[in-house]
């Protein structure tokens, strides 16, 4: 290809370069003059929507607050209404206000007038009644003092009969529900309970073949008797009772040795000092060794473990120990099996009951040796041995040296007295025995309006015969009740004593 070709190609293509962008800039130019016109269009439509809603929005305006014009008339007009109403009320209250301040103002002077009335009615009435006073003393023949005096007996009189009811009732209640519960344990006690009792006292008779063996027992100028004597401690008397040799001592061991070493004696046929002293020895060890297996057996028999040593011999000591006719140890096993099935039955400690009951005599076996009352001398041997303070106690108060402070202690101050004072159980001396029931008699005696006494079943009753005519029924439960507890305050005894008012009405009369 020439240049001039070249030449005119590259004319050429610069000619349509510039024709295109001359034809595409007409072009655009005429879409840009289309456009704002439709522009312009729009923006005069919407110019006149806005008018029209603008136009639409004003009319809305005013007919929403025409409305709410309204509404807030028809309002006032209602609250107008109500408020007209409520002053209508009120003028109306304040009108009945009035009139009742009036009316108030009118009772007012009422009550006024009529308090004046009453102040003149009670003067009035003061001189009447001073008046009638004046007038009954002078019908009555006495003062008000006296009258006084008569209406107050007669208000004790009826009290007196109240309390004496009530404690019929009472008493009547309790009764019946305590001596169910009562019988029932010491029931129950009593049946399994068989204890065995010896009948001994402070002397021993020693049977002998023959009246001929008591002037070997004297010995030659009484040297037999007088060793004998020497080595044991105990008297020996022997009188014309036939085949009989009795030894006297205070002293149970004591008196036991001595019965054993008379009858080993009599038995070899040998009797000189030297024999006598070789037979005491001989029976020491064997009362000895007998006290020790009695203590054992008794502590075995009551199921009593950790007992001192010397608190067992001690109460080994009371095989050989009586009271009133009745073996103690078999009376401190009685009363430890009592006492241990009531303290079962109750609920309460049975071993604690078990254990004071065996010791609770526990002072008779040294009482002989120490001053005092064998329930304090009992306790304190207990508690230097070691025993435990609620064994003490129910030891030191089983006779009322103290007041008992535990279930315990009560219940071996029951078991006690059940053992005690059982058919069979004890013996008394007939002097004792005369002695205690004239003492019954005569406290009774001594009551007014009294008229017989009769001391019953060995002294565990008492029956009295009041006079009807001074003694009431009521009169009748107060005086028992007083009377139980002066012999309660006033006299030993063991168990209980029942006392029995009797009061009798008769009326009599004779046909002729």
């Amino acid at each position: 290809m020439t240049l001039t070709a070249i030449v005119v190609a590259i004319v050429a293509l610069a000619l349509g370069v510039l024709a295109g962008f001359f034809v595409g800039r007409s072009f655009v130019e005429r879409r840009t003059a289309n456009a704002q016109q439709n522009a312009e269009r729009i923006i005069a439509d919407a110019t006149k929507q806005a008018e029209a809603a603008k136009k639409e929005a004003l009319v809305d305006a005013k007919d929403q607050v025409f409305q709410l014009r309204a509404e807030a008339e028809e309002d006032v007009k209602e609250r107008r209404k109500e408020v007209t109403a409520a002053e209508g009320r009120l003028i109306q209250r304040e009108e009945s206000l009035e009139k009742r301040a009036e009316s108030l103002e009118k009772r007012e002077q009422q009550l006024s007038s009529a308090q004046g009335q009453l102040v003149k009615q009670e003067e009035e009435l003061a001189e009447l009644i001073e008046s009638e006073k004046d007038r009954l003393e002078q019908l009555a023949g006495m003062t008000s003092d006296e009258a006084k005096a008569v209406l107050l007996a007669r208000v004790e009189e009826e009290v007196t009969h109240d309390a004496a009811v009530l404690i019929r009732e009472v008493e009547a209640r309790a009764r019946e529900e305590a001596d169910k519960k009562a019988r029932n344990i010491v029931g129950i006690a009593i049946q399994r309970v068989a204890a065995d009792h010896t009948a001994e006292s402070t002397v021993s008779v020693i049977h002998i073949p023959s009246d001929e063996l008591k002037g070997r027992i004297i010995g030659r100028e009484g040297r037999n008797i007088r060793a004998f004597e020497q080595l044991t401690g105990i008297n020996m008397i022997i009188d014309d009772t036939p085949e009989a040799v009795v030894l006297s001592s205070f002293d149970p061991v004591r008196r036991e040795i001595g019965r054993v070493t008379l009858e080993t004696l009599i038995a070899d046929g040998r009797i000189h000092p030297a024999r006598i002293e070789e037979m005491y020895n001989k029976a020491v060890t064997l009362v000895d060794q007998q006290i020790a297996e009695a203590g054992d057996q008794a502590v075995f028999e009551t199921g009593v473990h950790g007992l001192h040593p010397e608190i067992v011999r001690t109460l080994g000591r009371l095989r050989y120990r009586t009271s009133y006719g009745q073996n103690v140890l078999k009376h401190s096993l009685e009363v430890a099996y009592l006492a241990g099935v009531m303290a079962t039955e109750l609920g309460v400690d049975e071993k604690l009951a078990r254990r004071a009951g065996l010791l609770h005599d526990l002072g008779k076996a040294i009482d002989h040796e120490i001053e005092g009352p064998h329930a304090v001398i009992g306790a304190d041997l207990a508690r230097r041995l070691g025993e435990h303070a609620e064994v003490v106690h129910c030891i030191e108060a089983h006779h009322g040296d103290v007041d008992p402070s535990t279930v315990e202690a009560v219940l071996v101050q029951a078991a006690d007295a059940i053992s005690a004072s059982r058919p069979g159980a004890r013996r008394e001396t007939l002097e004792s025995y005369i002695k205690r029931l004239e003492k019954l008699e005569s406290l009774a005696m001594s009551r007014q309006g009294v008229e017989k006494v009769y001391a019953m079943q060995a002294g565990r009753e008492i029956r009295v015969m009041v006079r009807p005519e001074m003694i009431s029924d009521d009169d009748a439960t107060l005086m028992a009740r007083e009377l139980a507890q002066q012999i309660e305050d006033e006299m030993q005894y063991p168990g209980q004593v029942k006392v029995m008012i009797v009061r009798e009405s008769r009326a009599v009369d004779y046909a002729k």
